[in-house]
């Protein structure tokens, strides 16, 4: 009978485990184990070591350990082997103590050291160990080289890179194709796009890698056709050649682009898509909002049994919540699970909802997101600001602020935009104390979100203090913010000053920084100043204008009586006029009782839009001032025969964090016999101080004791005898308005404030006016 020798049984005991170790059949290699040890073969060390390998390779560590532990001779081989398997399992801690016991070590063992710390995402230990290894003249393998370089990508290391690059010159690696793709990805990564053109140019063998590390490049720098032009160059292509080009495509919305290249690569290519083909596609579909292809994608996902949980999951849900298919998102949320929805998939459904006009649903969503960070909150906080829920994007904030992360600067601004609409001081301030509180309030972009916030509440004063702090800090958006504040309040000298520093400062204006110019000219009839700063706006910084400037200069010459020169210039404008520019010009023939203009704006203005009530009420009281009742009423009968109803004029104030609303007689108000009596009461006292009601503004045919009580009824006026009764004396009032105040409210307010001590700020549908001591900030030019 033959015996088989040692070295034959080894090499066969060998050969065995390595096919066990290819199918990972755990069984089959312990029954190997147990016949080397029948064999008298287990103080070999080649089988012992390819025992450590296969144990360590299929998850055994404790018995490649225990193996380890036992064996009598230990070569380089072995301590490398358990290296690496405590290394391919992110055990750095045991991976490292090892990597100190090895007696001899060699470049394998720290190119091991160097790929574990890699793989956890630890690149700064991975170079430290790289400096280490070269410190003791241990020379690198082009795989360490590899790792190494896959580090210095991966923070944008390229001082370091470029030392690597110059031992890879100095140890002769740059013939390995492997190391000049990793010089070629560092270099496109840290940001050295020549150098890495270079490289490229001169490399005498490039594989695929090679060239999807050039497209990936120029995709980065939004060169698309250069990218193209590498892509219709190679000879073969694969997942990631693809992904690149869809990707960039996608990223630098070329949609389209994107969408046909994936039709292609389905066409033409063997290749499966992977998970990141599938979500560039979706997210081109979702951004042309293209369901019907979206839906195509998706069951190609289902026919292959493609895993439809995270992020392929997400960007399906995005294409279909911004598609028009809100529904089926939120089946595939049902079925995946909530806990899995990333926050851009929820902004997509949030979006989807807001555009339904329902946002319950999403707040069932948002209250059942495991893991909400800022960006879920501020969405949600956003949705309600954008559908006008404001009450509970205050309450969802005040949340935010007790339970959730701390708020952002874009948090705060949505946050300071809804204490604009709510027209709420304290609100507002409450807002400014959190930004103080979470160290938000040193950043440019809050401060100028206060700086609007300030002006739109009334406290034009501390618009100022915030635009004053930011003194070294202040970029176009904080000059336009408080330019466009002044002048809101009827401080234009001021607004030009401002403007005219901005310049000296040499920043640049943009088109909203002269949209705030021209309204400042606009409120405190600056005609010719408005004419200069439109022709610097044109000819000198090259701003092309927009309906907003037009208007504003239709608005300019109408408010100082050119009524015609502005008909002249909405004729001359090269884009059509919009319902602004004709009812600026429409409201300007009024005051100046331009019979003949004013029917002109108004037909030009219902032309745009038929059901403007505006343009009704405006073209018959023009009729009635200037003593053509017969006109006014027929136009008064056609809106009615119309349909079309007149705004009704509303008043609010802010009183202990409650707003109270009137209209003109309103006798809805709990305590309105108070407010009827203060009223009364006002009225007595400022006639006798020499105020005249303006009973011509009442453009009806009535008795003048119906038309003063009209007049003493106004929601302005009931607004702030109500606030009159309800603050402490000195306290200032604020007063918000719909439509613009008339004539007669302007002028009695001017006597109430100098009756009550009280400054009385008064917000209409274009300006604040700041009563004080019998005067108007507005110098009754309004």
């Amino acid at each position: 009978m033959n015996i088989p020798d040692p070295f034959s049984l080894s090499y066969h005991n060998a050969r065995l485990l390595q096919e066990s170790l290819k199918s990972n059949d755990l069984l089959a290699g312990k029954l190997v184990h147990a016949r080397i040890i029948k064999s008298g073969l287990h103080f070999s060390v080649i089988l012992l070591n390819n025992l450590m390998n296969f144990y360590s390779r299929t998850g055994c560590f404790s018995d490649a350990q225990l193996l380890f532990d036992e064996m009598p001779v230990k070569t380089i081989f072995t301590w490398n082997t358990l290296l690496s398997a405590y290394s391919r399992q992110a055990r750095m801690s045991e991976a490292t103590e090892i990597f100190r016991k090895i007696p001899n070590r060699d470049s394998v063992s720290w190119s091991t050291i160097i790929m574990g710390y890699n793989q956890l995402g630890r690149f700064e230990s991975a170079l430290k160990v790289f400096d280490k290894m070269i410190k003791e003249r241990v020379i690198p393998t082009q795989y360490t080289i590899t790792s190494v370089l896959a580090s210095c990508a991966a923070i944008k290391a390229l001082d370091i890179g470029r030392q690597v690059h110059s031992l890879v010159v100095k140890f002769g690696l740059s013939g390995h194709v492997s190391v000049v793709n990793s010089l070629l990805n560092m270099y496109a990564k840290s940001g050295d796009p020549m150098m890495t053109r270079v490289i490229f140019d001169r490399m005498e063998y490039r594989n695929t890698s090679s060239w999807n590390v050039m497209i990936s490049l120029h995709m980065q720098h939004g060169r698309v056709d250069l990218a193209r032009g590498q892509f219709e160059r190679m000879s073969e292509r694969d997942i990631v050649t693809w992904n690149s080009m869809i990707a960039g495509y996608n990223q630098h919305g070329h949609d389209f682009d994107a969408l046909c290249t994936f039709s292609n690569m389905l066409r033409d290519s063997l290749l499966l898509p992977d998970k990141f083909t599938f979500i560039n596609a979706l997210s081109a579909c979702t951004n042309l909002e293209m369901l019907k292809l979206g839906k195509q994608i998706h069951a190609r996902i289902a026919s292959t049994n493609f895993d439809t949980y995270g992020p392929v999951g997400n960007a399906l849900i995005s294409m279909y919540a911004k598609s028009g298919g809100v529904q089926i998102a939120q089946k595939i949320v049902e079925q995946s699970g909530i806990s899995r929805l990333d926050v851009i998939a929820f902004t997509s459904l949030l979006d989807g909802y807001l555009k339904l006009g329902d946002l319950k649903p999403a707040r069932q969503i948002f209250d059942s997101l495991k893991d909400r960070d800022v960006v879920a909150w501020t969405a949600m906080i956003v949705g309600y600001l954008q559908n006008g829920l404001n009450t509970d994007a205050v309450e969802l904030f005040r949340l935010m602020v007790r339970d959730g992360p701390k708020p952002n600067n874009f948090t705060l601004a949505a946050m300071l935009s809804v204490s604009s609409s709510l027209t709420s001081l304290n609100h507002g301030k409450e807002i400014h104390a959190s930004a103080i509180r979470t160290g938000q309030a040193s950043l440019v972009s809050v401060n100028n979100a206060l700086i609007t916030m300030y002006a739109r509440v009334g406290s034009i004063n501390c618009a100022r203090k915030v635009f004053n702090q930011i003194h070294w800090f202040r970029d176009v958006v904080s000059w336009t913010s408080m330019i466009m504040a002044l002048a809101q309040h009827g401080l234009g000298e001021e607004a030009l000053e401002h403007f005219e520093k901005l310049l000296a400062a040499g920043i640049k204006p943009d088109h909203i920084t002269y949209v705030g110019v021209l309204s400042a000219c606009t409120h405190v009839g600056l005609v010719e100043q408005g004419r200069r700063y439109y022709n610097m706006m044109k000819d000198f910084h090259k701003i092309e204008p927009t309906l907003s400037h037009y208007a504003l200069m239709v608005d300019l010459l109408g408010r100082a009586g050119l009524t015609q020169e502005a008909y002249d210039f909405i004729e001359k404008m090269p884009i059509e006029p919009d319902a602004v520019t004709w009812g600026s010009l429409l409201s300007s023939c009024k005051v100046y009782k331009n019979v003949e203009l004013g029917k002109v704006a108004a037909e030009r203005l219902l032309l745009i839009d038929p059901d403007n009530s505006g343009a009704y009420s405006a073209l018959a009281n023009l009729y009635s001032v200037c003593g053509k009742w017969d006109d006014a009423a027929k136009i008064r009968k056609l809106m009615k025969d119309g349909g079309v109803k007149k705004e009704q004029g509303i008043s609010w104030v802010q009183i202990k964090n409650k707003f109270h609303v009137f209209g003109a007689e309103d006798g809805l108000h709990p305590q309105k016999d108070e407010i009827y009596k203060m009223m009364a009461k006002i009225w007595e006292d400022i006639k006798k101080m020499g105020f005249v009601p303006d009973t011509e503004s009442v453009l009806h045919d009535l008795e003048e004791e119906v038309k003063e009580q009209m007049l003493r009824h106004h929601s302005e006026k009931l607004a702030i005898a109500f606030a009159l009764i309800s603050t402490p004396e000195n306290t200032t009032l604020r007063i918000m308005k719909n439509l613009r105040v008339c004539n007669d409210c302007h002028s009695a307010i001017k006597f109430i404030s100098k009756l009550s001590g009280r400054e009385i700020i008064v917000r209409d549908a274009t300006r604040f006016h700041h009563f004080k001591d019998g005067f108007c900030s507005c110098r009754d030019y309004w």
